[in-house]
This record gives C-alpha cells, sequence and structure tokens, in this order.
C-alpha cells in the first residue's frame, strides 16, 4: 500500500438529500442544523414519508470524514479512508467512489450487515438537518483499519461523529497512539451540535487532552468549552491544541495558533445546501497546511472551497472542481 498525506477515520454513510419545509421538520420533532441518530425501523418511515410529501434531490456518498477526505484528495494530496461498510450494493457504492476520487480503502472496511444511511433535509435557507441510521458502521472498530499507511502520514484526521461509539473511540486510541509514535500531527473535528449536547464525554475521549488542530463551528465552540463568546471559546480551546478554526457562515473564519490569530473573511455565494460545508473547509485547509501555507492563506483556500460546496446541493464537488477552483485561487496569489 503506497504512503498518504492523510489517514482520515469516520463513518460510512449513503446520503439521501431532500429540500423540506420548515412544518415537515416540526411534523417529524427534529431539531433544524443538528444531528439525529435512528434505528433502521424509524428511518425507514420518515424516508416514506420525506418521498410522500418533500422533493427528492438525490444521493450521494457521504460521511463527515469522506467529504473532508475528497476534498483533500481532489486538491492533489494523497489520502486512506478506514471506515466500515457492509457487503452489499450500497458499501460497493461507497468504497468504489472513493477509489474513483483517489483515495486508498481497504478490503478491511467491508463486513457482514447493512452500509449506513443519512437522510439529509435542507430547510428553504440553506440548513441542513440530518437523520442518520449507521448500520453496520455503528460497530466501526480497529479490526476494520489497516494502520500501515498511518505510519508514514502527515496527518491523522478524526471525526467528531465517533464519539458515539465506544468500538470507534477504541480504534481512534490505537490510531492516535500510533500517530504518536510516528510524528504524526493530529486533527479532529467537534462534527455537530449534537455531538457537544450528547456525547461530550466521547468527544473528551477523542481529543484525549490535546490535538495538533481542532475544526468546529461558532455554536460547537461555544456549546463544548461553556463560554458565551467565540473570543472566550478560543481561549479554551486553545488549552486543547496547537491550531484552532472556528468556521462562522458567511462571516468567515477564525484562525490561531499559540502565537497568532485572524479572522478571514467569508465569500459572497447563494446557499442552497450547507450539507458538507465544513468537511470540505477541513479538507482544503488540511491540504493547504500540508503544501506549507500559513493559517490565512490556508482558511482563504478553504473558504473558497467551502463556499462553492454550499452553493450546490450535495455535500463534495466533482472531482475535477477542486482543482479548477486551486489554479484559480493560485493565480490569484501570484
Amino acid at each position: 500500500m503506497k504512503s498518504v498525506d492523510l489517514f482520515a477515520i469516520g463513518n460510512a454513510l449513503i446520503d439521501q438529500e431532500f429540500k423540506v419545509s420548515d412544518d415537515f421538520l416540526l411534523s417529524q420533532n427534529l431539531q433544524k442544523g443538528t444531528m439525529q441518530l435512528s434505528d433502521g425501523e424509524t428511518q425507514s418511515t420518515l424516508y416514506q414519508n420525506l418521498q410522500a410529501s418533500q422533493n427528492y434531490k438525490g444521493q450521494a456518498s457521504g460521511g463527515s470524514a469522506a467529504n473532508t477526505t475528497v476534498a483533500f484528495s481532489a486538491l492533489g494530496g494523497s489520502a486512506f479512508y478506514a471506515c466500515r461498510v457492509g457487503n452489499d450494493e450500497l458499501g460497493t457504492i461507497y468504497l468504489d467512489g472513493l477509489n474513483e476520487a483517489g483515495i486508498q480503502t481497504t478490503e478491511k472496511s467491508i463486513s457482514d450487515g447493512v452500509t449506513g444511511t443519512c437522510m439529509v433535509l435542507v430547510s428553504e435557507d440553506s440548513e441542513r438537518t440530518m437523520h442518520t441510521y449507521l448500520g453496520i458502521t455503528a460497530e466501526l472498530s480497529d479490526a476494520q483499519m489497516d494502520f500501515t499507511p498511518l505510519k508514514s502520514a502527515k496527518w491523522l484526521y478524526i471525526e467528531g461523529y465517533l464519539s458515539t461509539s465506544d468500538t470507534a473511540r477504541k480504534a481512534v486510541k490505537v490510531a492516535r497512539q500510533i500517530a504518536k509514535e510516528n510524528d504524526v500531527k493530529i486533527a479532529i473535528t467537534l462534527s455537530d451540535p449534537a455531538m457537544v449536547q450528547y456525547a461530550r464525554s466521547g468527544l473528551d475521549e477523542l481529543i484525549d487532552g490535546a490535538v495538533d488542530l481542532i475544526f468546529c463551528n461558532e455554536q460547537e465552540a461555544m456549546m463544548y468549552t461553556e463560554t458565551s463568546t467565540v473570543e472566550d471559546a478560543l481561549a479554551k480551546l486553545k488549552l486543547l491544541s496547537n491550531e484552532v478554526v472556528i468556521t462562522m457562515s458567511e462571516k468567515g473564519a477564525l484562525v490561531a495558533n499559540q502565537n497568532e490569530q485572524y479572522v478571514v473573511a467569508g465569500r459572497k455565494v447563494t446557499a442552497v445546501d450547507a450539507n458538507g460545508a465544513g468537511d470540505a473547509f477541513a479538507g482544503a485547509f488540511l491540504y493547504a497546511l500540508n503544501q506549507g501555507s500559513d493559517l490565512r492563506s490556508a482558511a482563504q483556500l478553504a473558504i473558497l472551497i467551502s463556499s462553492e460546496v454550499v452553493a450546490q446541493f450535495g455535500p463534495r464537488l466533482d472531482v475535477a472542481d477542486y482543482a479548477k477552483l486551486l489554479q484559480n485561487f493560485q493565480k490569484e496569489c501570484a
């Protein structure tokens, strides 16, 4: 297996996207802007209700860390994705999609069971609400992972959604130890306000006292640090991480290390679907850092890529579009 720059661990989910009304969210008791875990039967009932009354927009391979890994790879980085899919049609579709995007996977990821699915509900204001049946990915463990590429990687990337799984947290602990033994930097995303609210102890375990880079949005940052301002949240997060990125939607991003911090302006686009925007930001930011960019330049590229994701339906751009955006960005910076 070839060496990689990025070794990512996360859930493997097939997204089903729908344009929905706020009234529909209320009728289904779904909290707007968050992710809710569910069982297969409830997921099936919701899917039927969506098909009967809402606007279906299509199917896409998802999973937060997978979206990040696709962005990283499509921009020119090399990456491996550790996940778990079922030995079913959706599992084949999922892994084939990653491989077509140039991302390495392992056959260890395939096991008996059902591949996870996520109903992505996009409201009129472009906010995404997610209803997730994890399927077999809920049992992700180190048995599904080939850690060989991690030993020579530059970054280990951890998805905060894994905080709900006992076996996944144990797998991350193994990965963190390998990373530390081989001087691999560790990055994590808090993923979702619901993870901070309902799986706080799991996130603490994933962070394990200190990491090199934390990604989060404003709400997650303040909830996790139990503060009321982004500035206070940043101060506390810097105690846990050498570098911190707090995304702020159209306002841009607050990026900092132990010596400096910047507010990098956002980019105006017509928002269509926020699903995957934070994931794309993380992938582009990590790619830029890996290429030697400073925090400000990395954030500028990440804002460009993530804003284009927001301007379309689906969590990922076409693979070729990432490279085109990078070329335009480099020309403007030259």
